[in-house]
């Protein structure tokens, strides 16, 4: 899977529209805190909110049918599911790795990463995405490599560690981007920072909202999944929050959906046909919904089930499990004003 454009000035310009980001929400205001407890983080946080009752946007309709226009989701318009990334669980048994730049240009000169040298827990069967060990192509010729993503949760230390186009040279991890969240960390609206990136193009934790195989089996699924869509099929110029930041979003569409926007599965979607394991996740959908996160072509990211001791084969879910699911069964709610992107990141403390 590859992304869309995850730095600013790896993005192609676009021109901003002027408006305001007072965030409404079918004529309320919305907020951008959640239930705490979801998921990895203990505090509140925006992919942790329960969306069940909120009020539909009154773009909902414009924008579900500008994305039917535009193809409906990537993969052949098909909700597929993509299971690549690993989140890898880390603790004080685990060595330390030093975590340096990429010399060429780390960050793409942005300030929207954490400092690098740094260090971060890599337990021994780490591996980078696409690959089965801790090297990776960044270029993108080798299937399946590219993101070259590296995921480590720390509990004890109450940090996620995600970077971007990493890969072991030496006894050193180089990477592109690398970014350090606080799991207790009530973040504020802007989160990291406004205009700021993250390992996901819209400055989320990747983690935050990607379902693992445990979590599902646990009945446990406490927050927004993670959704991606052709740069094509997304407005540019813009974001919404709880997003921070876009990636190469290009379409020229007013009614395209813009990065950050939350889409929720319509509260009388039949799930009876399905299993016990893909019932957890459509009612997740129902109560969290996902939240438009990167660009590419498969829809869903749920994590790799080798860390897991629950497996996705158990739980009767596979990359097709949710294929029959079309846009016009989503709505779209918690929508807030449309931030224009300027690429400008400024940190919060």
């Amino acid at each position: 899977m590859a992304s869309a454009c995850l730095l600013a000035t790896s993005c192609a310009g676009s021109s901003p529209v002027t408006v305001t980001v007072t965030s409404t929400v079918g004529g309320s205001s919305s907020t951008s805190g959640g239930a705490a407890g979801g998921g990895l983080f203990t505090a509140s946080e925006p992919w942790t909110m329960d969306v069940s009752s909120s009020a539909v946007s009154d773009r909902s309709e414009a924008i579900i049918s500008a994305l039917n226009d535009a193809g409906g989701w990537g993969g052949g318009n098909e909700l597929q599911t993509d299971f690549s990334i690993t989140v890898f669980e880390a603790d004080s048994s685990d060595p330390r790795m030093q975590v340096v730049g990429n010399p060429e240009e780390y960050c793409y000169g942005g300030p929207d990463c954490d400092e690098v040298p740094a260090s971060m827990p890599v337990p021994a069967d780490a591996t980078i995405e696409g690959s089965d060990d801790l090297t990776c192509d960044i270029s993108g010729e080798t299937e399946g490599q590219g993101d070259c993503h590296l995921i480590v949760v720390d509990r004890n230390e109450q940090k996620l560690y995600e970077s971007y186009q990493t890969r072991k040279e030496g006894d050193e991890l180089t990477t592109g981007a690398f970014f350090v969240w606080e799991l207790d960390k009530e973040y504020p609206e802007t989160l990291r920072g406004d205009q700021c990136t993250s390992a996901d193009a819209a400055g989320f934790p990747i983690a935050a909202l990607t379902p693992t195989a445990d979590e599902v089996a646990k009945g446990g699924l406490a927050h927004a999944i993670r959704f991606i869509l052709p740069n094509d099929r997304m407005k540019e110029g813009v974001y919404v929050r709880p997003a921070t930041h876009a990636g190469g979003p290009e379409s020229t569409d007013p009614n395209a959906p813009p990065y950050g926007v939350r889409f929720r599965l319509k509260p009388d979607f039949d799930d009876s046909s399905y299993s016990a394991g893909e019932k957890t996740v459509i009612a997740a959908l129902k109560k969290y919904g996902m939240l438009l996160s990167d660009g590419g072509e498969i829809p869903l990211t749920f994590a790799d089930d080798r860390t897991s001791t629950a497996k996705w084969s158990e739980l009767d879910i596979d990359a097709q499990s949710f294929n029959s699911i079309t846009p016009d069964q989503f709505e779209v709610v918690e929508l807030g004003d449309e931030v224009p992107l300027t690429y400008d990141c400024v940190r919060n403390p």
